[in-house]
């Protein structure tokens, strides 16, 4: 039988999640359950709308998405996003291998909740990792998604001695993730870290916030707004006087 990836949807003209233009697919299942998440139906690994996609079907996709990445697949490539890819990394090695053997980019946007063989394996064919660290504070990560920050440092720590390239990401939630000292010690943690070429701060926003009604869950953070210009100057340069000038807004 084929290997098949389950999947939550497909976004084939992606420009958020990896350099120029992606073929994104979004995986279904999260380990982490994010009292911000704008994708709440990505987090159980099997849904009534879970879609399946085999290997062979993902690189015909990307070949007909050829024409947009650019001269030799330089302007784009393949981003694997979630839910958490990580959960199907066996998969996604066999994809990854062979989507690198037709000369595609790879990009795996991560929370980094795994730590394993398996993913150790398909970080060696992942040309970048899109790596998310929501807390450098145990409890404050555990308050956030359910669990302590250790495996996503480990992540981290895995990904920089293999010497491949890395961007952080950062959602700014206000009250949860904006503090001041905690925002010094996260970037001073990455400040020594070589294989970081990037630093993303994402601004919290609720446009996920009508899926929970819709999936009768409440909403947490129902009375949190998104910081204002302010807080995001704030944040940012904190980051860039530990990070320099590769920390961005999006």
């Amino acid at each position: 039988m084929a290997k098949t990836l389950k999947i939550h949807s497909i976004e084939t003209f992606g420009v958020h999640d990896g350099p120029g233009i992606r073929l994104v697919i979004f995986a279904q299942g999260c380990p982490f359950r994010c009292l911000y998440c704008h994708n709440p139906d990505t987090q159980d690994l099997e849904t009534e709308q879970t879609k399946t996609k085999t290997i062979a079907e993902i690189l015909d996709l990307l070949e007909r998405e050829k024409p947009y990445f650019g001269k030799n697949c330089t302007q784009g490539g393949l981003t694997i996003s979630g839910g958490e890819p990580t959960l199907q990394a066996k998969v996604l090695t066999s994809l990854f291998k062979k989507a690198k053997e037709r000369g595609f980019h790879t990009c795996l946007d991560s929370c980094g909740a795994i730590v394993s063989k398996a993913v150790e394996e398909l970080y060696r064919f992942t040309d970048l990792l899109l790596l998310d660290v929501k807390h450098i504070d145990a409890d404050w990560h555990r308050k956030l998604v359910g669990q302590s920050n250790a495996k996503v440092l480990e992540n981290a720590k895995i990904r920089e001695k293999s010497g491949r390239e890395m961007h952080l990401r950062y959602v700014l939630v206000p009250g949860w993730t904006d503090q001041e000292k905690h925002l010094i010690a996260w970037a001073k943690y990455f400040s020594h870290f070589k294989t970081v070429s990037k630093v993303e701060i994402l601004p919290y926003h609720e446009l996920g916030k009508h899926k929970y009604k819709e999936l009768g869950r409440e909403y947490y953070l129902a009375d949190t707004k998104a910081p204002s210009k302010e807080e995001i100057a704030k944040a940012k340069n904190i980051f860039t006087e530990y990070l320099g000038n590769k920390v961005v807004v999006n």
